[in-house]
């Protein structure tokens, strides 16, 4: 068995899953979409922030947590931005799954 071979198996059922097939959908029509391209840009920003602070032990500041609520506040309200950021969970729990079970199967818990 190859490993790298199981590899391109495994990346070639990933984007065979629903879960990816859905993800990419939705990309690609929110990208047709600037305004909630934008906001979207914007709120992935924010949460790179956050958790690099929280990585860090640093505390952030009260405006990026003031602005990443306000911007998740009126993203909720848009639906394609909503199905968006289902579909971009969903996938981010398969993806998790997956790292978990190789991580446990080579012993990195």
């Amino acid at each position: 068995m190859n490993v790298y071979d199981e590899a391109h198996s495994l990346a070639k059922a990933i984007k065979e899953s629903g879960e990816f097939k859905e993800f990419d959908r939705m990309r690609k029509e929110i990208e047709q979409d600037a305004e909630v391209s934008k906001m979207l840009g914007e709120f992935q920003k924010l949460q790179i922030e956050l958790q690099t602070a929280q990585m860090t032990g640093s505390q952030p500041s009260a405006d990026t947590i003031q602005r990443m609520q306000s911007l998740g506040t009126m993203l909720a309200t848009k639906p394609l931005a909503a199905r968006f950021m289902q579909t971009e969970a969903a996938f981010s729990v398969m993806m998790n799954d997956v790292f978990k079970i190789i991580g446990e199967a080579v012993g990195l818990q």
